[in-house]
């Protein structure tokens, strides 16, 4: 009787099986090992380059200007903190730089907003759309109720009913008597508002004149001041003009042509001054 062969198969399946396993855990290992490596590299660079990170994040754009603008800059009291700002889809740089003059049928459409400084615009130039009392100050703009033809409200209200096109504002006769703080603080709630609310308006910040010779107030309390004005323009993407320099002499203090001597207001050549110069520094 023949002997029966004992024949074995090989299962297709064990034969097609791969011979190395996926591994879900073992590929987190090899990304995590490869970041650890990649982070370790990236240190190591930074710490032999002192200027790595300043040339991996930061872009430095330099804006050529004229010498008489960065005179206008430096003794301004800007102290370099010129920035340029996004308004109406074009950008701009703080201080405003001397444009083309404009014709002065241009302050027709203007609005100033001011203390007792410019508060006397209105008889010697065509600025004659004034929101301005001798009581109001930076510290109070925003509680300080006025009389109107629109009754008795602060300036933000009468700004809100009026919207004007474009709006300048002045403030800062108060100091030397209210906090510097106070000041700012209520500035920048009003800049911020009237930003909000006229959005289409362009809007302008005027840095206070010099100090006269000898006067109570300090020229460099001022410089310091108007550079608090051109930060509040810049953070709150507002225009802001150098009227200092406008009034300023050769000595630092305002030109004795532009202040009375009997009452230390402004003369009639400064309001002109002031309405010339606004009208070739328009965006």
């Amino acid at each position: 009787m023949a002997k029966k062969k004992s024949i074995t198969r090989i299962s297709d399946k064990k034969r097609g099986r791969p011979k190395v396993r996926f591994s879900f855990w073992g590929l987190i290992s090899i990304f995590l090992l490869s970041f650890a490596a990649c982070f370790i590299l990236y240190m190591v660079a930074a710490n032999f380059n002192e200027s790595f990170f300043s040339d991996e994040f930061e872009n430095v754009v330099v804006e050529e200007k004229t010498p008489a603008e960065s005179d206008g800059e430096s003794s301004g009291g800007s102290d370099g903190l010129a920035q340029t700002v996004q308004q109406n889809g074009s950008s701009v740089t703080n201080p405003i730089a001397q444009s083309q003059p404009r014709d002065s049928s241009y302050l027709d459409s203007c609005c100033l907003v001011t203390d007792n400084t410019l508060i006397d615009m209105g008889k010697y130039t065509g600025l004659t759309d004034i929101i301005g009392s001798g009581e109001l100050g930076a510290a109070n703009c925003n509680t300080y109720t006025l009389e109107s033809s629109y009754g008795t409200k602060t300036v933000y209200e009468i700004l809100q009913i009026k919207k004007p096109e474009v709006v300048y504002i002045m403030l800062g006769d108060d100091i030397g008597t209210s906090s510097v703080d106070d000041m700012i603080s209520s500035y920048t709630e009003l800049v911020k508002n009237v930003r909000g609310y006229l959005t289409d308006a362009d809007i302008y910040i005027m840095q206070l004149p010099p100090a006269s010779e000898g006067g109570a107030i300090d020229n460099g309390v001022i410089n310091e001041f108007n550079t608090k004005l051109l930060s509040i323009a810049n953070t709150n993407n507002v225009y802001c003009i150098d009227t200092n320099t406008a009034l300023k002499g050769v000595d630092g203090n305002i030109s004795k042509e532009f202040i009375s001597t009997d009452t230390g207001a402004l003369t009639e050549k400064a309001y002109k001054t002031i309405a010339e110069y606004v009208l070739c520094h328009i965006v």
